[in-house]
């Protein structure tokens, strides 16, 4: 079982609540509809406003104490302390990238499953994205390491059990940091954009 954790403990802050529930239900949707049947969403700021948002999604919630940290890696410890013990990997998918599509999850499970490595990572053009699949004996390691650079560590320390799905969308690179690229994304999502076909490659 593949199972997404969704960092979400902060998200509200630069968004609003409203804002960033239909986000996150966006990404949500995405998830669910790209196979992954297990979602994680991981809440902090306003933590009952944004799961009575997301009530009609079945998803799980996981309250970040440390929320008031900068730092996301904190709240993705968070998630993989809830994770069962049958999940085999992770797909952790930003609370604030509502380019994420059904289409990229699935090559990237679909990756997963038949690429023999145990880390994939978008590339648009040579540089790596977001959303990032591991698996789940790399857990403690995240949740011992790399507090200093994110789990962008993590693929650096295992370059060569990494492989990168090439895509044709520079979507994987970008997420939410103020309100005009939440406007920007609305207006995309609302043209029925998607994030293109995606292609694996070695590392």
């Amino acid at each position: 079982m593949i199972a997404a954790i969704v960092p979400a403990a902060g998200q509200s802050r630069r968004m609003g609540v409203q804002k960033a529930t239909t986000v996150i239900g966006h990404i949500v949707d995405q998830l669910r509809q790209g196979g992954i049947g297990e979602i994680y969403v991981v809440v902090g700021h306003h933590a009952d406003r944004i799961a009575e948002g997301l009530s009609n999604r079945p998803v799980h919630f996981v309250l970040n104490p440390e929320y008031q940290q900068t730092e996301m890696l904190s709240s993705i410890r968070c998630g993989l302390r809830a994770l069962p013990e049958e999940c085999a990997a992770i797909l952790l998918a930003l609370g604030d990238q509502p380019a994420i599509t059904a289409t990229l999850i699935h090559s990237m499970t679909e990756a997963f499953s038949t690429g023999g490595r145990g880390i994939v990572v978008p590339v648009y053009r040579g540089r790596r994205g977001h959303p990032l699949l591991f698996a789940r004996h790399y857990c403690q390691e995240v949740l011992s390491s790399y507090d200093d650079v994110g789990l962008q560590g993590l693929v650096a320390a295992h370059s060569s059990d990494a492989l990168e799905l090439c895509v044709s969308n520079s979507e994987v690179l970008s997420d939410i940091d103020y309100p005009e690229d939440y406007r920007r994304e609305v207006a995309r999502l609302a043209a029925g954009q998607t994030g293109g076909s995606a292609e694996a490659g070695d590392d």
